[in-house]
């Protein structure tokens, strides 16, 4: 069962979008064998992949397919076209995608919820906001540990010269609504 389960999931992650939904009255192995033995050999090498990984990675994979599974079709789209890219991209560029993506995964929980939050900020700001970020963040890459320290420091000390102009600032208005309530006293006391 769980072999038939595993060689679904397989050949349901090989096929794409269109096929996917055209072939939801098949068969796992229908749809295994109507494939070219060229997409069958790659499928069966897939599947002793597949077989060679820690238990948790496989429901991690089921998981995913399912979800994939329970997707809209518009959005199997989006994801098929993203993995097409992905696959695309050089090697180089593939494996700097994959780090990213492990380092995301390594962040706890509030703070892939806080880098999601960022990047929603970023893509509905408006194109102008959005380009000057990019190009901060851009630069920031660039910056090394002691130029990124010294950034940090020098908006820290901004943040307190903001904080110390403001708090001034209410101190002064402040004064200024005792100093009129003072007059208003005076006036009705003279009246």
């Amino acid at each position: 069962m769980r072999r038939t389960a595993l060689a679904l999931l397989v050949t349901l992650a090989a096929a794409p979008a269109a096929s996917r939904a055209q072939a939801q009255g098949q068969s796992a192995e229908e749809r295994f064998r109507s494939l070219p033995p060229e997409k069958q050999e790659e499928l069966r090498r897939r599947y002793r992949e597949l077989q060679q990984l820690p238990a948790d990675e496989q429901q991690r994979i089921q998981e995913n397919l399912a979800r994939l599974n329970r997707m809209a079709p518009g959005e199997q789209a989006r994801v098929d076209e993203n993995y097409r890219r992905f696959l695309g991209m050089p090697p180089e560029q593939r494996q700097q995608v994959l780090q990213q993506w492990q380092r995301f995964r390594s962040l706890s929980p509030r703070e892939r919820e806080q880098l999601r939050e960022s990047l929603r900020r970023v893509m509905s700001a408006d194109p102008a906001q959005r380009r000057q970020i990019l190009e901060n963040m851009e630069r920031w890459e660039r910056m090394t540990p002691e130029q990124r320290e010294e950034a940090r420091q020098r908006f820290r000390e901004q943040r307190q010269e903001r904080r110390q102009e403001q708090k001034e600032q209410r101190r002064e208005r402040k004064q200024e609504r005792r100093e009129r309530h003072l007059e208003q006293r005076e006036r009705l006391r003279r009246n």
